[in-house]
């Protein structure tokens, strides 16, 4: 296999969503730990994260959302490598100079040419430009540029949806919060478009249980292998 591992890691209420509206102002992580019979026990969701792959691939917007550009340089070095698909851009130099203090290493991954990330100079910094976003490749180069060999991916629900389409999920590892969200606007684990007619069903990915796990305070968490 060319391509890293992948593993698609993420937190989500029981109605599979992994935000709490349709507003960037709100946010899982921000929000579910304020909610009476979630706020105790999503920490477990954190400590499992801590245990993730060394290489980890999310979205600019995500970083935006979680506050990384507000944030100062790091204290301590992280042994973690990022990979951000970030076109907008959401991710300023101050967000690109927190991450590189904070990360082993950087991966910029834009169709942006004016991307912030090109006036920075920093050693543990690199930018992927692509004319048109591709996934397989990236991953390509992911494993042939950088020797990834497993990668985590906790990006948002359009681009999870990339990821299924382009069959590039080979384990889900999932956290159900004991919450109900709603909104039919609202991130779901899987957005992105949706099939039209039976002869797209190839589209579709079944998947087999690894593990289902009772954790504490109404919290679960499933393991699965995509199947192929």
């Amino acid at each position: 296999m060319k391509r890293p591992i992948t593993t698609l890691f993420m937190l989500m209420s029981i109605d599979g969503k992994i935000t709490s509206g349709d507003s960037d102002e709100l946010d899982s992580d921000k929000d579910w730990k304020t909610i009476v019979g979630v706020k105790e026990g999503i920490g477990q969701y954190y400590d499992l994260e801590q245990c993730t792959d060394l290489w980890s691939l999310n979205s600019g917007r995500v970083m935006e959302k979680v506050g990384m550009n507000d944030k100062a340089v790091a204290q301590f070095k992280s042994p973690v490598s990022f990979v951000i698909i970030d076109n907008k851009p959401h991710l300023n130099e101050k967000g690109i100079l927190h991450l590189c203090s904070w990360l082993k290493q950087l991966v910029i991954v834009t169709t942006n040419k004016n991307h912030p990330a090109y006036a920075m100079n920093l050693d543990n910094l690199s930018i992927l430009y692509q004319e048109k976003f591709d996934g397989e490749k990236l991953l390509d180069e992911l494993a042939s540029n950088y020797k990834v060999d497993r990668l985590t991916i906790q990006s948002g629900g359009s681009m999870n949806g990339y990821f299924l389409r382009h069959k590039c999920f080979d384990y889900l590892d999932i956290v159900i919060a004991p919450l109900l969200v709603g909104g039919k606007d609202t991130t779901s684990l899987i957005d992105g478009e949706s099939i039209t007619s039976s002869n797209q069903l190839h589209l579709l990915s079944s998947c087999r249980l690894i593990e289902a796990q009772t954790l504490e305070n109404s919290f679960v968490r499933l393991r699965y292998e995509v199947l192929k």
